[in-house]
């Protein structure tokens, strides 16, 4: 059988001198054969642990190099990482815990007690901690043995990212080592990526943009990266002299615009920008085109397909637009009746590909996919005659804050739970930082209505801050249709302005406090 591990892939494209720098972390600087030697360290710990190939290793750990390593080891080992976002609270974790049922468990020393806890409840898992500087038990406390890189079929399970449908159930989106390879080396060569670049990270490594997206277009052209812990505006404009690359959301670029430090003799060294994860309003896009001479380049992709299409590295980059579909990628609009639309139709956009995901973990095979094999991505999107993609929404009601994904389900879950609390409806808001910002419409009569605060402030005990609502707005019905369904759609044209407004404050004249 070939072997497809996805780590032989890179091992083939890392350079000849191992002795390069990799990752500048810090005031550290790590090796290409630092990433080899400690990632074979990391998956004979695995092994020694007693994981087998197939087995899941989950990790909600701070950002660094050996947590990038562990990702590594998971791959070599023929595991499945699945990663977990660092904010989450407890309900959260409990839930991805029980779902994927790893094998182990890697985590910091702060959540080290609080997820020996849950694993009591979940059924008993080895929990250890590896520190950003790579100590930690996992690395200490466990002997290695002797172990080989597992050889792996296109189809082996390489990592699960988790991500939620509109019920606000997480659901574990299966990527295998093909589905990486494929989409990895379409975003190399569409982006010209060479072993002459430096690639300035600022994402966090726990969703598919930072941890796929950016690592393996560095990874798989023997680059170089700058990591910063999370992003600073100050800390990227003070690296960007010396990297060629920069990846961010939507929100990165408005707050770079705001810095004066932002110029375009800054910007001399770079040669291209790429924006994701969100939609990039296309002021953004020609304020920073204005100011820095770059033309910001916007993809689009999701967790369980990669990256699909992309602006063209070479030639015109259009506002509002997001490219065509990258080599492998085949796209393609469709009505209510599943029949394909003509150029310029609005329906809903479908995709086939070696880059699509096996399918969500513990659900039936073909979910969310059709009879012929292609997967429904629920977005909203026309095909222009250039054959460019054009989003005009989402078919469900997934809100996306900061480049972050909201649904609004899980937030409606927590806030009907509160006392005085009769029903809520959460909604994305146009906002001039976010993109889009959580607004929680609740229904509550006037003599038992809670406090605003108090309400936001029990919401961020229980899910992670990017979920908060920035704001809270009191009223005494919803607005339902004849089946007794909310009207979101009346709710959002009701409150589209409610972020510019003065004060930013609740109905009920409370003000709100969660920006």
């Amino acid at each position: 059988m070939h072997d497809a591990n996805f780590y032989g892939l890179i091992r083939l494209r890392r350079p000849a001198d191992l002795s390069r720098p990799l990752i500048e972390w810090s005031d550290r600087l790590y090796s290409w054969e630092d990433m080899e030697k400690t990632s074979a360290h990391f998956a004979a710990i695995l092994t020694a642990l007693g994981c087998a190939k197939g087995d899941r290793v989950a990790a909600q750990i701070d950002k660094s190099p050996a947590a990038l390593f562990l990702y590594l080891a998971c791959l070599r080992a023929g595991m499945a990482f699945v990663p977990i976002n660092t904010d989450y609270r407890v309900d959260e974790v409990e839930y991805l815990l029980r779902d994927s049922r790893p094998s182990v468990i890697v985590t910091n020393k702060n959540n080290v007690t609080r997820l020996k806890e849950l694993t009591s409840l979940c059924g008993s898992r080895p929990v250890l901690t590896l520190a950003e500087d790579g100590s930690g038990s996992f690395s200490t406390d466990i002997t290695p043995v002797s172990s080989k890189d597992c050889l792996c079929a296109p189809d082996d399970v390489a990592a699960i990212l988790y991500t939620s449908g509109t019920t606000g159930k997480p659901k574990g989106a299966m990527l295998s080592h093909r589905n990486l390879a494929v989409n990895g080396e379409a975003l190399r060569t569409t982006w010209d990526f060479t072993e002459g670049d430096v690639l300035l990270h600022a994402l966090p490594i726990f969703h598919a943009h930072g941890l796929f997206v950016a690592c393996h277009c560095a990874l798989l052209s023997g680059a170089r990266m700058i990591w910063l812990p999370a992003f600073d505006s100050t800390q990227v404009l003070a690296h960007l002299p010396k990297a060629t690359v920069f990846m961010g959301v939507p929100t990165y670029y408005v707050r770079l615009l705001s810095r004066a430090e932002l110029t375009a003799e800054r910007c001399a060294h770079m040669r291209l920008f790429i924006s994701g994860s969100a939609p990039l309003r296309p002021e953004t896009f020609l304020a920073f085109q204005r100011k820095t001479g770059h033309a910001i380049l916007e993809r689009y992709g999701m967790t369980e397909t990669g990256m699909n299409t992309s602006n063209p590295y070479q030639g015109e980059r259009q506002p509002g637009r997001v490219g065509i579909p990258l080599p492998g990628v085949f796209l393609r609009v469709v009505g209510s009746d599943s029949t394909p639309l003509p150029c310029g139709q609005i329906g809903t956009l479908q995709v086939r590909g070696d880059h699509v995901f096996l399918g969500y973990w513990q659900k039936p095979k073909g979910t969310n996919f059709t009879r012929d094999g292609w997967f429904i991505t629920e977005d909203l999107a026309f095909i222009g005659e250039d054959e460019t993609i054009t989003l005009v929404g989402r078919a469900s009601d997934l809100i996306i804050s900061g480049g972050c994904n909201v649904y609004p389900k899980e937030v409606e879950q927590v806030l009907n739970t509160l006392n005085g609390v009769v029903d809520s409806a959460v909604i994305g808001l146009p906002h001039h930082d976010f993109g889009e910002a959580v607004a929680a419409i609740v229904q509550a009569p006037l003599k038992n209505r809670p406090a605003a605060e108090s309400v936001l402030n029990e919401v961020r005990t229980r899910l992670a801050n990017y979920k908060v609502p920035k704001i809270v707005v009191f009223v005494d019905e919803l607005p339902r249709n004849a089946m007794g369904k909310v009207r979101k759609d009346i709710l959002r044209r009701t409150y589209a302005t409610v972020f510019t407004m003065a004060g930013r404050c609740s109905l009920d004249g409370e003000q709100d406090s969660a920006e």
